[in-house]
């Protein structure tokens, strides 16, 4: 078992002191998903890497008021240093979508944020749309089927690769791939369907 592994056990246990000795341990390689999430997003995000590592990581360490919803808090089982990584990064999409709401919010519908799947070249087309668009059509996804979302988030917002993202989902890396290329086209779809459907509403 890992010193990661161990210190993960530890706050899942409730050990007061666990946090502060995982945070060293984890720093570098949250900073490098937080820096590599920013970096899709358009001009004008005003959230720093280092802001969003320590805001992800305080959502993952500290325990909820309420149960626990997706992207941590203390008291959710990481089974693995993967699964950590996994649930950093969906609190770092969970952090990015609130801060474009509330951006929309004071702009009463502002700009289109492009959001684009990373350039693996496959048979789905390119998805490149509103972070929000995205993040409905994940959650629509999620409820038909919660492996294919889990695979977008794995690989998309935490970067793993098609072997890493299959390890963690206990599936085969073809299977992965099969998923990953069916579940960019969905989402491309839903979104176009979305985005008709607003354009209808307009009219």
């Amino acid at each position: 078992m890992s010193e990661v592994t161990r210190i993960l056990t530890a706050i899942e246990q409730g050990h007061p002191q666990a946090s502060e000795r995982l945070l060293p341990l984890v720093y570098d390689e949250l900073r490098t998903l937080a820096a590599q999430r920013l970096a899709r997003e358009a001009p004008g995000q005003t959230l720093e890497a280092t802001a969003l590592v320590h805001e992800a990581y305080v959502r993952l360490v500290t325990p909820p008021r309420s149960p626990p919803c997706n992207g941590g808090g203390a008291g959710v089982r990481w089974d693995s240093r993967g699964h950590f990584f996994a649930a950093a990064a969906e609190a770092m999409r969970r952090i990015l979508v609130e801060s474009a709401r509330r951006k929309r919010t004071r702009k009463h519908g502002g700009g289109l944020v492009r959001h684009v799947l990373d350039n693996v070249q496959l048979a789905a087309p390119e998805l490149g749309e509103d972070l929000l668009a995205l993040d409905d059509a994940l959650d629509l996804l999620a409820k038909e089927d919660p492996i294919k979302a889990e695979l977008i988030k794995l690989r998309h917002f935490a970067g793993l690769t098609i072997d890493q993202a299959a390890a963690a989902l206990h599936i085969s890396p073809a299977t992965a791939d099969r998923h990953w290329a069916y579940a960019r086209a969905w989402l491309h779809d839903a979104i176009k369907r979305g985005a008709a459907s607003g354009s209808d509403r307009r009219a």
